[in-house]
């Protein structure tokens, strides 16, 4: 039997906050490390796939970009529909499908297969994140909980990309490359069983009759369309037909979603969404913390396997600290932003990251592990750290329960995006370096070295621009307590 409220209970006084909420976070931060997880898991295995089942080398870039631009793409629509048709529906259905997807990927028998599964990942990760974070937002009313909870479901998120790279050099040394997608299913099974028990429904007013496919549809196409243009521009010239078609049309789709949300009766994003200065701000600068994140971790692991010559576990291994370092960094930026705000947390940790990236960029052929990667990486950590639950809460900042998942979704979007550009534009500029260095006659391996650090510190520029954003435009976001009667009461809970 199912009981309907039409005021938000957040927004009401006297409401007991839920017994549950704490146990639902634990699930919904395990998922989305599973979610995180499968963006960097790949990385250390890509070697082993490539020579099972024979992909070309360009081929093996869309194992990781397929599930990336899926993901980014389709955020948006996943979290409107979210809103509109119930956050736990849409949560318990991307996992679902993002599990499907995982057995189908580890039962991959050629590299259509194993793409096609990895595009799928993507929706169900569309599907289920930004509901995820919506039931976040209205699990925790308090301001102050709230601030604590997204904060460690943020730090949960770092830590899925962070240990990526451990577990799959342990699956792929001591099992098989499949396994990095098979340990999905249980936790999948899991939070199958259990988020019914611990999370009730909930979706705001319908106030338009669908949420815009089209717009979601042109975005996703134009994306995908950019990158593989920038990624084929690491093997051909700029002027090139294989660069330009795909990029020219993958601009002229994002133009197109822009002209069909623009005259849409119910956009993707609203324009309302736009007058908070602090989300916007923080939406954009993810772009360039994840661009330079997400390249981090695929640039070091070819670094240590293709020049250093390590082994899959090993690899893996060797990302320990940086784990060890965000984890303490997170920590700490969530006991100390209920006391200073968002603001100088994230300051410190866009030039955090900013230093220890730039540390890595010394990189050199001879270089050892103790003394040329681990001091970057240490602060690189401990700088994410402090980046991950800062944004989460700079990102949901004065978000209603009509659009929680919404703002979840856009934010998660950035992630994504910022992400699979990084790679595109880093990756292929590092290359290119490479490959004219290698013209020159300079050896493979000290060019390719010189590659990785050009792009190294091209993240280092990316950090230091959106460390001064921060600095200069986004405004003062604490845990004080909102006053309720200044609020629309604009949520339709449904409890089961």
């Amino acid at each position: 039997m199912t009981t309907e409220s039409t005021s938000n209970p957040s927004k009401s006084e006297g409401v007991e906050p839920d017994p549950r909420r704490w146990k639902a976070l634990g699930v919904l931060g395990l998922i989305q490390f599973m979610l995180v997880l499968d963006i960097t898991v790949v990385n250390v295995a890509l070697p082993r796939i490539q020579d099972d089942l024979g992909f070309s080398q360009s081929g093996l870039a869309w194992v990781v970009n397929g599930y990336i631009l899926m993901a980014g793409g389709l955020l948006l629509l996943g979290g409107r529909l979210a809103d509109i048709l119930g956050r736990r529906r849409l949560f318990l259905l991307g996992v679902g499908l993002f599990a499907f997807a995982s057995a189908t990927c580890g039962a991959a028998v050629n590299p259509g297969m194993l793409v096609a599964s990895r595009f799928l990942q993507g929706v169900g990760e569309a599907l289920a994140a930004p509901a995820s974070l919506g039931l976040i937002a209205l699990l925790f009313p308090d301001p102050r909980e709230r601030m604590k909870a997204l904060g460690m479901w943020g730090g949960i998120a770092g830590l899925g990309g962070t240990l990526g790279t451990v577990i799959s050099g342990a699956l792929v040394d001591f099992a098989s490359w499949r396994w990095i997608f098979f340990v999905n299913l249980p936790v999948a099974a899991f939070a199958l069983a259990v988020v019914p028990r611990l999370v009730s429904e909930s979706r705001m007013v319908r106030t338009s009759a669908r949420p815009d496919f089209a717009g979601a549809l042109t975005g996703t196409g134009g994306l995908i369309a950019v990158v593989d243009g920038l990624l084929q521009a690491a093997t051909h010239p700029w002027g090139s037909a294989q660069v330009l078609l795909p990029l020219l049309g993958g601009v002229a789709l994002l133009g197109l979603m822009v002209r069909i949300e623009a005259v849409s009766d119910s956009p993707l994003i609203p324009l309302e969404f736009f007058k908070n200065r602090t989300r916007v701000v923080t939406n954009f600068v993810t772009l360039f913390f994840s661009a330079s994140f997400f390249s981090y971790f695929f640039l070091l692991t070819l670094f240590e396997q293709q020049i250093l010559d390590y082994s899959p576990l090993k690899g893996g291994l060797s990302y320990l600290p940086f784990g060890i370092t965000i984890g303490v960094g997170i920590g700490l930026g969530t006991a100390l932003m209920p006391r200073v705000g968002v603001k100088p947390l994230l300051a410190a940790g866009f030039f955090s990251c900013a230093v220890g990236l730039f540390l890595t960029s010394g990189i050199g052929i001879h270089s050892a592990y103790a003394s040329g990667v681990l001091p970057g990486m240490i602060i690189l950590g401990l700088g994410s750290g402090l980046c991950f639950p800062a944004i989460g809460n700079a990102s949901l900042h004065e978000v209603t329960g009509q659009d929680s998942s919404l703002a979840s979704g856009v934010q998660s979007a950035m992630q994504q995006v910022g992400g699979a550009l990084g790679l595109s534009c880093l990756v292929t500029l590092g290359l290119r370096h490479a490959a004219s260095q290698i013209h020159e006659g300079v050896l493979p391996a000290v060019a390719l070295t010189h590659g990785y650090s050009l792009a190294f510190r091209i993240g280092t520029v990316l950090l230091v621009i959106g460390g001064i954003l921060v600095l200069f435009l986004l405004e003062h976001v604490s845990a004080e307590p909102r006053d309720p009667v200044a609020e629309v009461d604009d949520l339709d809970v449904i409890k089961v």
